[in-house]
């Protein structure tokens, strides 16, 4: 029996329709309150168990007859006011789910982030040797995804079975318009600016792809980015705007600007009671240039990324 944890998440819901594709039964996590995406919904593969991560005792009794777990949820947030609550989900939270898999004896897949990966050499692509250092200015996700996967590796030194993925930005109609999906907005709304940086981005297709081939593989105790392309900003603002039929950014959003920037949002975000649409942490992320290496999955598992401009154009029409 295999477990997926985050099941209603973005890519968790993507990778059980895949397994459910493959005629494969799924014990799927999900908290109370949570929503059951519609590609999931009423499958009969699919056995539904209100647990949370942070709560031990409700996830033990999740485990009873599981060979596999792949370790899905996490909170995604740059804002400084979800500190407290990344640090105890995406640190506390996976220490649980490492504990409960070696007791149990299950092969983990445990989804990282490539924000917990190091800063290359100048010049050259980011890859999976490049261990991550701390920087007084990374941000409370970094930090918490780090931590998270140190939690996998402390489980490997005693014997844990497991193997972890690094996705860089994943995309898909799927996100709609929040994570990732908010990029697409954005634009849609008709964005006038643009930042210098660069990151990678992938399909969650080949995300939820890749998971599957190195469960089933017998690679252990490695890590492995997932990551179909680089794009800059200006060129991913580009082609959004492209598959929308409108305007792109044509304007460089300096730094000074995006100091000024988020620090009226954060302004507003005290009079309306909302998050603020641009904190510090986001603001700096987008000026910065990282490029991935993907070679170590493609000799791995083989696989053919999506082109992105053809997922971008999928997602902008799916989203008219």
């Amino acid at each position: 029996m295999i477990l997926v944890t985050g099941a209603t998440g973005f890519l968790g819901s993507e990778l059980i329709s895949q397994l459910c594709r493959q005629g494969i039964k799924v014990r799927a996590l999900k908290r109370e309150g949570s929503v059951i995406p519609d590609l999931i919904r009423q499958n009969d593969l699919v056995e539904w168990v209100i647990a949370d991560i942070n709560n031990i005792s409700d996830l033990e009794d999740a485990y009873a007859g599981i060979k596999q777990v792949y370790h899905c949820a996490a909170l995604v947030s740059f804002n400084p006011k979800d500190k407290q609550k990344l640090l105890h989900v995406n640190i506390e939270g996976t220490s649980n789910v490492v504990n409960l898999c070696a007791a149990y004896g299950a092969r983990l897949l445990h989804v990282s982030s490539v924000a917990a990966l190091g800063e290359a050499k100048k010049g050259a692509l980011i890859t999976e040797k490049d261990f991550w250092a701390y920087d007084a200015k990374s941000h409370t996700y970094a930090i918490s995804k780090y931590e998270g996967e140190m939690e996998v590796w402390r489980g490997i030194a005693e014997g844990l079975d497991a193997v972890i993925v690094n996705p860089s930005v994943i995309i898909g109609a799927g996100a709609g318009f929040k994570g990732s999906g908010a990029i697409f907005k954005l634009v849609k709304d008709g964005l006038s600016f643009y930042t210098r940086g660069a990151t990678g981005l992938v399909d969650v297709e080949d995300v939820a792809k890749s998971m599957i081939a190195l469960m089933n593989s017998s690679e252990t105790a490695e890590r492995f980015t997932i990551s179909s392309e680089n794009y800059h900003y200006k060129q991913l603002f580009a082609e959004i705007a492209k598959a929308y039929g409108i305007k792109a950014p044509a304007k460089e959003a300096r730094p000074w600007m995006l100091g000024i920037a988020w620090r009226a949002a954060w302004l507003a975000s005290l009079f309306t009671g909302k998050p603020a649409s641009l904190t510090n942490d986001a603001a700096r992320s987008s000026l910065n240039e990282s490029l991935y290496s993907n070679e170590k999955i493609k000799k791995a598992i083989g696989i053919n990324f999506k082109p992105l401009q053809q997922s971008i154009e999928e997602i902008c029409k799916q989203q008219y």
